[in-house]
């Protein structure tokens, strides 16, 4: 077992490095379209299978609270960059769907937001140091799980 003040130390550096480049990404996100936190979900639905997912499956890979994640998808479907059906194998559930015209503004702002990316940590991190940063990140994320 890893002393417990080193794994705290690691922690606080993930953590305020993650605060850090978040802050810096939100602030040079490159259009007024649509928020950071719209396009986190515009992003997570571009990588599922047919571009859509169930409502509670969404959840897990955003900051968001389930009734937070709710308005935020009422608010996209009004703006036709998602539909909403009820799921037909459980009626209790929502699938949402990246529509047309939400894949197509979700890859114009994300070649932006790539550069944007590109610029933070990749001007800070050699490729080696970014492989394994990802490497890290990953094992972190799947002993959460």
């Amino acid at each position: 077992m890893v002393d417990k003040s080193v794994a705290v130390d690691a922690w606080e550096a993930l953590f305020r490095a993650q605060v850090s480049v978040l802050r810096q990404l939100s602030a040079e996100f490159p259009t007024s379209e649509i928020s950071f936190t719209e396009y986190d979900v515009l992003f997570n639905l571009s990588r599922a299978p047919e571009r859509s997912m169930r409502i509670r499956d969404l959840i897990p890979h955003l900051l968001l609270s389930q009734p937070s994640v709710s308005r935020l998808i009422d608010r996209l479907a009004g703006r036709a960059l998602v539909t909403k059906q009820t799921d037909p194998k459980d009626a209790r559930g929502t699938i949402v769907t990246l529509t047309d015209s939400g894949y197509a503004l979700f890859r114009r702002v994300a070649v932006a937001h790539a550069d944007s990316i590109a610029r933070r940590v990749g001007g800070a991190l050699d490729p080696d140091e970014l492989a394994q940063l990802t490497a890290l990140c990953r094992k972190l994320r799947d002993a959460a799980s």
